[in-house]
Order: C-alpha cells, then structure tokens, then sequence
C-alpha cells in the first residue's frame, strides 16, 4: 500500500490557543489536560510517520478569531521548517465585514487549500460551538462563502444531525465549491432513533456530488478508541458516500486523549478492510492528494 494521507491533525503552540493557555473549559472531547502544551511538527510526526503517513493536512485549531491570518500563517513557516504539515485548511470569519481582503491573503499562502467556520450547533450546550444553528442560511455570511469559489477553496463543513438539511442546502446552491463533512457528520446520539435520523440525513449530503467526507474523530463522543464504533460509523459512512469521496483523518492530538496513533489507523484499515485495495488506497491517501491537490 501506498503511503497515508492524514487530511486531519492539528500542530500548535499552547500560547496562541485561548482553550489551551487559559483557564480550563469544558470541551466536546473530555478533559484534556495531557494535551495543554505545545505540539509541534516533530511530535506529530513521530506519532504518524512510523504507522505509514507520508502526508497531512492541518485543520484550524481556533486561534483567537481576529488571529486566523496569523494562524495559517505560522503553519506555513512549519511547512518550510520541517515539510510538515503538507497542506492546510485555515479560519476565516465569511460574514465578517473584511473577509474579501482575508480571504485573498489566505489563498496567497501556498500550503492553503480551504476554509473551516465551525458551525456546527446542538441543543446540548457542551456540544455547541456556533452561536446560531442556521448561521449558513445567512445572507451576509453567504455572500463570504460565495468568495471561496474565487480562489479554488474548498469548505470544511462542520454540523451535527439537525443541521444536515441546511448543509445539503447550501451544497447545493454553490455546486462548484468542494465540500468536506467533518468527523462523518459527528453522530453524537447512538440511540436507535438518533443513530437512524444521522444515517438518514447522512444519505441525502451524500446526493450532493460536491460533497465529500471524512471518515475521523469518532472518538469524540464515546472518548475512545472504539474499532467496533469505528467500523460500524466507517461502514454507513462508505455506503452513503462510496469509496470515491471519503478521506481518512486522525484528529491528532485530540484522539492521543485516549489511544496511540497505531492503535487508531488499525482501527480504520479494520474497518475499510473488506473494501477492494484500490478502494482502501483511495480512501486512506489517493482522495485526500486529490481534493487537497497535494
């Protein structure tokens, strides 16, 4: 098999991130206090590169708002120190009254390939991070969005269940902007009904061809390194979507809360190990090379 495309991981310095260098919050993951420090490019890779991954993509790790410029400019020097990260998606605020002139400086950094706004929003308050449900049904913040089309981004969409409508939606309306569901669409309710209503609304994302989707964070909610909860979100997952439009990402170090990275890549290569060895390929590195043009 071919090298691993990891096209989900952060790096950082604990002193830029207001979550980590603060005081203590309560976080979707748990507690996470093994990870307040920094985490550069060299622990990553000595967690990754030994277990097959070859190339990454770094995720915005929600520096200060005001602060996102500065962000992916940093990973930019990493990339030039160290190679690593290969690629980067960065944050941008597209209802903000200066994203035009942010969105050019971003797409002038060679190692930026897209966009995270993370709105996804839940009626559990620990879950929820936008301050509205339907902020992407707002015009002001759509007309940011349509910019991303101007200078080939692609948008990383971030939303739990009852949002799923609404992202299909908006999919839809911008055709030729590329999509990424995060985390398989964060299926936080495993309940029989819950589990239903995800898988459901998984199906109708999945129509929308210029949506794709990552098969990562499934630790997130059950805080583990579940290869029976892995493959059983995996398998729907790849059934919604096909092989053609599914990455792998590690969501390191959120997931060294809980397991080391070899541990978590069997989990996934278990879980895609019935698919044929193009189809694994495909999912595990030739997609993300694709959609990240790496």
């Amino acid at each position: 098999m071919t090298g691993i495309i990891d096209a989900h991981h952060h790096i950082w310095r604990q002193a830029d991130l207001p979550w980590l260098s603060g005081p203590m919050l309560p976080r979707i993951f748990g507690p996470y206090e093994s990870i307040r420090r920094d985490y550069p490019p060299e622990e990553y890779i000595a967690d990754a590169a030994p277990h097959g991954v070859t190339g990454s993509v770094y995720v915005q790790a929600n520096w200060a708002p005001a602060r996102g410029l500065d962000e992916a400019r940093w990973v930019q020097g990493e990339h030039e120190r160290t190679g690593w990260p290969t690629a980067q998606v960065a944050y941008a605020d597209l209802a903000g009254p200066d994203v035009a002139a942010e969105l050019r400086a971003l797409a002038a950094i060679p190692t930026v390939r897209g966009i995270r706004q993370q709105l996804h929003w839940h009626e559990t308050p620990l879950y929820r991070f936008a301050a509205r449900p339907d902020l992407m049904n707002d015009p002001a913040w759509r007309r940011g969005f349509a910019l991303l089309g101007e200078h080939g981004l692609l948008f990383e969409l971030q939303i739990f269940t009852a949002q799923f409508a609404d992202g299909a939606r908006l999919a839809a309306d911008f055709p030729g902007t590329p999509f990424v569901l995060m985390h398989c669409g964060m299926p936080e309710d495993l309940l029989e009904a819950g589990f239903a209503a995800w898988r459901e609304g998984l199906k109708r994302l999945a129509e929308r061809p210029n949506m794709h989707v990552k098969l990562s964070g499934l630790g997130t909610f059950v805080r583990c390194n579940d290869p029976a909860h892995i493959a059983r979100i995996v398998h729907e997952t790849v059934a919604a979507f096909g092989p053609a439009r599914c990455v792998f990402g590690s969501n390191f170090p959120i997931e060294k809360l809980w397991c080391g990275y070899g541990e978590l890549i069997g989990a996934f290569r278990d879980a895609l190990a019935d698919h044929q060895p193009a189809d694994r390929e495909a999912m595990l590195a030739g997609n993300a090379r694709r959609l990240y043009r790496l």
